[in-house]
């Protein structure tokens, strides 16, 4: 049977499915009622002539097409949420694997100018110790115009 906070929780629904199922219920009908299931399926058997366990059975329907409406919506809450969750996954996985493949780039390049450097030091020792040497010069002399005017 029908509970009172089912009937309450969805009468708005309900009453326009009452009336069209059993049109001698007016607008009136259904206003005044109080909540009460058994006042319910009392009214509907004075308007209607119909036996209180058909109207019973059919409040029945009302309540389980109603719960199966919210199962249904839970459902596709659900299906969006994993599908939400899965192009979330999809995402990160590919943000991942740029990543490591920009990282593999970098430690790529760093390895191809350490060998290049290292070639040319081979090929002219001479002229890479006068760079080097200058490049200290250079360093050393703005770093001690730095450190005097402070």
């Amino acid at each position: 049977m029908v509970n009172q906070q089912t009937l309450q929780g969805n009468w708005n629904e309900w009453k326009g499915k009452l009336r069209q199922k059993w049109g001698q219920l007016t607008s009136d009908d259904l206003q005044s009622f109080s909540g009460s299931v058994d006042q319910l399926v009392g009214l509907i058997q004075r308007k209607t002539g119909e036996a209180r366990g058909s109207i019973e059975q059919y409040l029945e329907e009302l309540s389980s097409n109603g719960s199966s409406a919210v199962s249904q919506a839970a459902e596709t809450v659900r299906n969006y949420a994993n599908q939400a969750g899965e192009s979330v996954r999809n995402y990160s996985n590919q943000a991942a694997e740029q990543f490591q493949d920009a990282g593999r780039r970098a430690a790529d390049m760093a390895r191809r100018s350490a060998d290049e450097a290292q070639d040319m030091i081979r090929q002219r020792p001479a002229e890479s110790a006068a760079v080097c040497f200058g490049a200290g010069m250079v360093f050393g002399i703005v770093l001690g115009l730095i450190m005097r005017s402070r």
